[in-house]
């Protein structure tokens, strides 16, 4: 069988590995992307489609302001506006308590030189989102955050891919990574692949490619739930969080609602299949019935869930193999990753391209497991 060849191979080919091959071939390379299923097919397509700065961990702050400026230009970028809309991304407070800690976090912040969360209070509240229920005394608001489109954006982003000379090959599957000479063979079922890098996107199955090359993650397999319920008059236009219990809540132009917020579904990642719990869809509603007392008497349509890959810190791995020169890994998004996706590409392609990146990623590598499994034994 004829082995292919390429600068480089991307593995996965969600929003961040789509991301990944276009910015590869804006740098002039010739990157093969690989899709075992096809493009968006799990978490990248199915998410709740926030683009929040919002209440990220300190070492993603960095990585998620640097794709803010990139969603904000996305129709440039990809051809295509993504359905990206930015009307701010509400964090709700549900008593003084939570609003005193959120105001730590955002003094906090501050004092590193973040200016992106801003505390407000139940008048800012209420202007911002008139429905919310009144017992609620303030919040924090990032009003550059935004919504868009999961598919349309991922499909965006690997047309665009396309477009630039990257070559996409779906409904393919990676059974190995090993070290060739002087350059890594990816074998497929579509038969080898050689290059001089590999990137590693390869979200839920990523910790398999990561052991092959000798270093195990502990990845967690999860699958977060969403549900839209049926069409209601407009009534809010920002993205709106809870911390306390697990919620997130945004209004579509057509009027119909997407609810999610860390709710989890069984995942069969091997099988490419979740079973809903719908119990844990139920209290979901029951926070929004609190909350919002104008969505009383909506129903709800549809449930679904992705599968995704989390971290046991909830923060990414980005940036290249601890073990392995010529590999860089992306991925452990740990459900909030959708809004990285832009910037992450052009940080990984920097990376492959030039060896370093300006965007800082600190506390993102791989090497993190085994620093903590070697303090651990």
């Amino acid at each position: 069988m004829k082995v292919k060849t390429a600068d480089v191979v991307v593995i996965g080919g969600g929003l961040h590995g789509c991301s990944t091959a276009l910015h590869l071939a804006l740098r002039g390379l010739k990157p093969i992307l690989v899709e075992k299923d096809y493009a968006g097919r799990h978490a990248s397509g199915v998410n709740a489609g926030g683009v929040r700065q919002l209440a990220r961990h300190i070492a993603e702050i960095p990585l998620s302001i640097a794709s803010m400026a990139l969603w904000e230009q996305v129709e440039e970028l990809v051809g295509d506006d993504c359905g990206f809309s930015s009307h701010g991304t509400v964090l709700v407070a549900e008593s003084e308590t939570e609003l005193a800690g959120f105001r730590t976090r955002v003094d906090d912040l501050r004092l590193k030189g973040f200016t992106h969360e801003e505390l407000i209070d139940r008048a800012e509240l209420k202007r911002l989102v008139p429905a919310v229920s009144d017992h609620c005394p303030g919040g924090v608001v990032s009003r550059r955050d935004g919504a868009a489109d999961p598919f349309r954006t991922t499909q965006a982003f690997r047309r665009r891919a396309v477009e630039k000379g990257a070559v996409v090959i779906e409904g393919v599957t990676v059974t190995d990574v090993r070290r060739d000479g002087t350059v890594w063979r990816v074998e497929t079922t579509d038969g080898p692949i050689e290059a001089p890098k590999v990137v590693n996107a390869a979200g839920a199955w990523a910790d398999r490619i990561a052991a092959k090359l000798g270093e195990p993650v502990p990845l967690e397999v999860i699958a977060p739930m969403l549900m839209v319920t049926s069409r209601v008059p407009a009534f809010i236009d920002p993205v709106v969080i809870l911390r306390g219990r697990k919620l997130s809540f945004k209004q579509l132009a057509n009027g119909t609602v997407v609810i999610g917020g860390g709710h989890l579904a069984q995942p069969h990642r091997d099988q490419n299949r979740t079973v809903l719990d719908w119990a844990k869809l139920a209290a979901s509603a029951r926070t929004v019935w609190e909350l919002f007392p104008v969505m009383r008497a909506t129903t709800i349509v549809r449930g679904w869930a992705g599968i995704e890959a989390r971290m046991p810190d909830d923060i990414p791995v980005v940036g290249p193999s601890s073990t392995s020169e010529g590999i860089f890994h992306q991925f452990g998004f740990s459900a909030h990753g959708f809004q990285l996706g832009p910037a992450t590409g052009a940080v990984i392609a920097e990376l492959v391209a030039t060896g370093r990146t300006n965007t800082p990623i600190d506390g993102l590598g791989i090497e993190r497991f085994q620093r903590q499994a070697e303090r651990q034994s």
